[in-house]
């Protein structure tokens, strides 16, 4: 069975310069690139993206208790009357 070949918009041949004449495919554990205006070919392995720890943010970090005597009461104040 033959690997679909998929060409790569916008794509510039490192080679000739020619836009959208480079096309992709992978086959075997290897990705391939050629182009069809020149003798250009690259393969390279397809490895395994690295399982990155998730960033530390105010979004998913713990939320912590304010520490007694760190707490303020808030007074609201009616704009309509004169305080």
């Amino acid at each position: 069975m033959s690997a679909i070949k998929r060409f790569i918009a916008g794509a510039v041949c490192p080679r000739c310069g020619e836009m959208d004449r480079l096309r992709t495919w992978e086959q075997h554990d290897t990705r391939y690139r050629d182009c069809v205006s020149c003798d250009f070919f690259e393969q390279q392995a397809i490895e395994e993206p690295p399982t990155l720890a998730e960033i530390a943010t105010r979004v998913n970090a713990p939320r912590e208790a304010p520490a007694v005597g760190e707490v303020q009461p808030v007074r609201i104040l009616d704009p309509g009357k004169r305080h």
